[in-house]
Parts: structure tokens; C-alpha cells; sequence
């Protein structure tokens, strides 16, 4: 309970900083909390908990999964605040790659955000959204259709105002985060309702989980994986890197503890049985506690979060994106004379209605959370191999706890990699075609293009 409160209370306060923050062209801690708590809260969550049920032994497991998901989440997120004291500037993975390795590095962070990790976790919401808001399998429109509507909508929301977009994105997360708060007050209320049944290995007969526990870390990345959202705008906002990493551990903590009482309940409220394999686990535990009209209000629910989780990546991801073009390594006609970045927005919302369609929801799960798993790994073992500067606060700070995130993420991704090698082969297409866009981007530049990548 104690827990639930504190999250009422940051709701109380950023409520206050909202109406600071209208009357400055810059971001605040509301908004880019705001900003990572709807770039972490998307379809993993609603979804990745019926496909590990059916690899772990019982319901306890696919809980430590969670909870060792987020330590490990919080744990990069810490190391990116050490990132952004170091370089306070929009650009993200690609920025801190590119001037402390070299801009190859970055280039392939860039290029898994157009093709993969952004633009495929976007289209992988909105494809989640038409099937828990508005399903078109018996109304006679195209499948897709209403995804593709609201990919379109939130594109010209953000490409053209960036205040308009961040303000009506910070409202929108806080209904959302009101609105699930009431599911799981409600939802604990109805506890003597719940199935007590235990979950045995039946489902599962292996006697070695631990391997099946490693793959679960990697699906779960994925519903943690925006925790360093606030960096790819951290030139915008107010306060500096300080604002920026207060934001990302704030918001971590806050989603970690939302998405430990979700799953409780997911897990808990309904028969044992009905939830293994399954995709709308939300929808099941809502209908298991208060039948059908509880499964549509939580649906919607869900809805507005998927909704918010899109309207994040366009606000954020593209900022990349003109980053590189400044640099020369995007078309120059990327870049934009102020702000926002609108031809790089209109290129991500291209981006994400085009894959719409070609999305897979299991294989974009594992596809999408091992590849931004690795991508961010990268980016904060930067801290591990450069010097630190004055601005870092304690060797602590700077190379003990980035060095635990690295750790876990490599510990994750070999695992993975052994028990499931071939579909770890997207991920090494994806940095393999990066690699060679590269090296031939190098090959036609000029001299001087060349010179001012460096």
C-alpha cells in the first residue's frame, strides 16, 4: 500500500510542475517522466507474461523475472544520467557511441532505431492497440487500418509544436497511470476472489529452468526498455543532466513497482491454465475478477497506454535522426532550421505505417528486446573505456554500477544466444546491414563531409 501511495503522491506533485512548465520552450521533470514512463509501459507488459508462463515451472519465477528486469532496468538508467552529465545534448545511443567510440558505433545505433527497435516497438503498440480497442477482423476494413490512423495522428501531433506535443503527452500518461492505479486498488480489493490454484510444472516438464528464466529476461527487456528515453531529448530540457537522470530513475522505479502489481495480478486472479501461452493476459485476469465489462474498461485502459507509448517514440526517436543529419550521416534534407525535427518525425511515422502491416507480435517480443537489450549495453559499457571527468560524482557511480548493468546484459544475451541461436540472427543482420550502410555512406561522401563526421 505504501508503494501505491507514493506513486499517488509524484502524480499530486508533477501535476504542479505541469502548469510550471507551459510557459517554458523547454522540458521539465514532469514531462520527461512522463516521456519514459510512456516509452516503458507499451505491449510487453499486456502481453509477455502468457508466453513465459508456458517456460517456467510456476507463477513465482515469471515474478523474479520481472523484478531482476527492473534492478537490471534501474541499473541503466542510472548509468545513463552518468552519460547524460557527461554530454547533455538530444541524440541518444547514436550521440554517446559516436563521440566516445567512433561514428560507425553510433551509426548502427541509429540505424537499429529506424529499422528495428523504435520503429518495430512502435508498430508492434499500435497493432496492439487495434486489437484491444477497435478489432477489424469482422467490420470489413483492412487490417492495420486503425493502427496506421493512429500512427498518422500522433505524428502531426508532435511534428509541428513540441510544447503542444509534450503537455498533451504528460495528460494522457497521467490518466493512464490513474486509471491502472484504480485496476490494481480494485483488483487487490477482490482478492478472496481469485483462483488460489498453484501453477505446477505440469505445463512445463523440464527440470533445468534456469535457461527458459534468462530468455523471460530477454522478452522482459522489452517492457523496460525505454527507461533511457529521456536522453534523446536531454539537449531540451530544463535543468540539465540532472533533470534528465532524476527523471529516468524516477520513472523506473515507478513502472518497475506498476509492473510487478500488474502481474500479480495477471498471474494470480485467474485459473492457472487459462493464462499459458496466452497474449491478453490483462484481458483474462479482468474478466476472471470482474467479468466482461471489467475486461472492456481494461481494455481501453490498455488501449491508452499503447496509444501513449507510440505518441513517445515520435516525440523522442527522431531527434536521432536529425542528430545524424547534422553530423552528415543521414540526408541533409533530415535536418530541420528549429524545432521540433518535423522532417525526421514524418520519416519515423512513415517508418512505423509501413512495417505495420509485416508485424509479427511473438517474434517482434524477443526480435525487439534482445536488439535494444545489446544497443544500450553498448552504449553504457562507453562509461567502462573512457575517462571519467569532473562532473562524474564517485568511481562508484562511474564504473562499478554501469559495469553491473553490463554484466547482467552480456550474462542475458550469451544465455539467449546459446538456447536460441537462430532467432538471435535478426539482431546480427540488423547490426551486419548497419555496418555496410556505413562504410558505403563513407564511400560517397566528399572529403569534406568526410572531415566534419569526425
Amino acid at each position: 500500500m505504501f508503494s501505491v501511495r507514493g506513486i499517488v503522491a509524484f502524480k499530486l506533485v508533477t501535476c504542479w510542475d505541469l502548469s510550471v512548465e507551459v510557459s517554458k520552450q523547454s522540458l521539465g521533470v514532469f514531462s520527461l517522466t512522463a516521456l519514459v514512463v510512456a516509452s516503458m509501459i507499451g505491449a510487453g507488459v499486456f502481453t509477455s507474461s502468457g508466453f513465459l508462463i508456458a517456460d517456467l515451472p510456476d507463477r513465482r519465477w515469471v515474478l523474479a523475472a520481472w523484478l531482476v528486469g527492473g534492478i537490471i532496468a534501474y541499473l541503466g538508467a542510472h548509468s545513463y544520467g552518468l552519460l547524460a552529465v557527461r554530454l547533455t545534448e538530444n541524440g541518444g545511443e547514436y550521440l554517446y557511441l559516436s563521440r566516445f567510440v567512433h561514428p560507425a558505433f553510433g551509426f548502427v545505433a541509429g540505424w537499429v532505431s529506424l529499422l528495428a527497435g523504435f520503429t518495430g516497438a512502435a508498430a508492434l503498440a499500435a497493432i496492439s492497440f487495434e486489437s484491444y480497442v477497435a478489432p477489424t477482423e469482422n467490420t470489413g476494413l483492412p487490417q492495420g487500418i486503425v493502427a496506421i490512423v493512429l500512427v498518422l495522428i500522433a505524428t502531426l501531433t508532435h511534428a509541428f509544436h513540441t510544447r503542444r506535443g509534450a503537455v498533451a503527452q504528460g495528460i494522457f500518461v497521467a490518466i493512464k497511470l490513474g486509471l491502472l492505479l484504480l485496476f490494481i486498488v480494485f483488483s487487490f480489493s477482490q482478492m478472496q476472489s481469485w483462483n488460489s490454484t498453484a501453477l505446477s510444472s505440469e505445463l512445463n516438464n523440464t527440470t533445468n529452468h534456469w535457461p527458459s528464466f534468462f530468455v523471460a529476461l530477454t522478452w522482459i527487456s522489452l517492457s523496460y526498455s525505454g527507461f533511457n528515453a529521456a536522453v534523446y531529448v536531454a539537449g531540451e530540457a530544463t535543468g540539465g543532466a540532472k533533470v534528465v537522470s532524476k527523471a529516468m530513475r524516477l520513472a523506473t522505479v515507478t513502472v518497475a513497482i506498476i509492473y510487478l502489481l500488474l502481474n500479480w495480478i495477471f498471474l494470480y486472479a485467474p485459473e492457472a491454465n487459462t493464462i499459458s501461452g496466452q497474449k491478453k493476459v490483462a484481458a483474462i485476469a479482468a474478466e476472471a475478477i470482474g467479468g466482461d465489462s471489467l475486461s472492456v474498461v481494461v481494455s481501453g485502459i490498455i488501449g491508452l497506454g499503447l496509444a501513449t507509448s507510440v505518441s513517445s517514440i515520435l516525440l523522442a526517436v527522431p531527434r536521432v535522426y536529425d542528430k545524424m543529419a547534422r553530423d552528415g550521416l543521414f540526408p541533409n534534407g533530415l535536418r530541420s532550421s528549429s524545432d521540433p525535427p518535423t522532417k525526421a518525425i514524418l520519416l519515423q511515422g512513415l517508418a512505423i505505417c509501413v512495417l505495420i502491416p509485416l508485424t509479427g507480435l511473438q517474434q517482434l517480443l524477443f526480435y525487439l528486446g534482445s536488439t535494444l537489450l545489446v544497443c544500450s549495453a553498448a552504449t553504457v559499457a562507453t562509461l567502462l573505456v573512457t575517462k571519467a571527468d569532473e562532473a562524474t560524482p564517485s568511481h562508484w557511480r562511474s564504473k562499478v554500477i554501469p559495469g553491473l548493468y553490463v554484466g547482467a546484459v552480456i550474462l542475458v544475451a550469451g544465455v539467449t544466444a546459446w538456447t536460441r541461436p537462430f532467432e538471435m540472427t535478426g539482431l546480427l543482420a540488423t547490426i551486419v546491414s548497419g555496418l555496410v550502410v556505413f562504410a558505403l555512406q563513407r564511400l560517397i561522401q566528399s572529403p569534406k563531409d568526410h572531415s566534419n563526421t569526425q
